[in-house]
């Protein structure tokens, strides 16, 4: 005889929930992973696991991720194109949200870049950013 599942509705803007929505990137515990438990938390870790990951890195999705990295060495970057390539991987990879906007810098004769994305939560309208430097540092 088949079991019947039990579902549970979760508030993913709620505070006070002990269910988690997800596992936040990076994961960085020995042997386990955190959890997330809001939507916001949630929504900021894949972002970043969007702008991190490099075209092809992903198993079975290749057009996954913005390759912001191997950008950092190129001499000539179009940072109009890599605007538009943020905003169409967000898009796409992270309908969670609307971008309100998104300013990238590089630092002239060097290499380093500046990434600021502000983002409003489609779910509630809670405005967030995150902000990302690269530079040649290799560690």
């Amino acid at each position: 005889m088949a079991q019947k599942r039990i579902y549970t509705q979760v508030d993913p803007i709620n505070l006070e929930t002990d269910v988690a929505v997800g596992v936040p990137f990076p994961f960085n515990a020995d042997g386990v992973f955190y959890s997330s438990y809001t939507t916001k938390e949630q929504v900021k870790s894949n972002l970043l696991n969007v702008l991190l990951t490099e075209p092809g890195e992903r198993l079975y999705n290749p057009l996954f991720g913005v390759g912001i990295r191997n950008l950092l060495f190129e001499q000539g970057i179009d940072l109009e194109k890599l605007r538009a390539r943020i905003k169409l991987q967000t898009e796409i990879y992270v309908p969670e949200i609307t971008i309100t906007d998104v300013v990238v810098n590089k630092a002239p004769h060097s290499h380093v870049l500046f990434i600021r994305l502000t983002y409003k939560l489609n779910i509630n309208n809670d405005p967030d950013s995150i902000q990302l430097n690269f530079n040649e540092t290799v560690e």
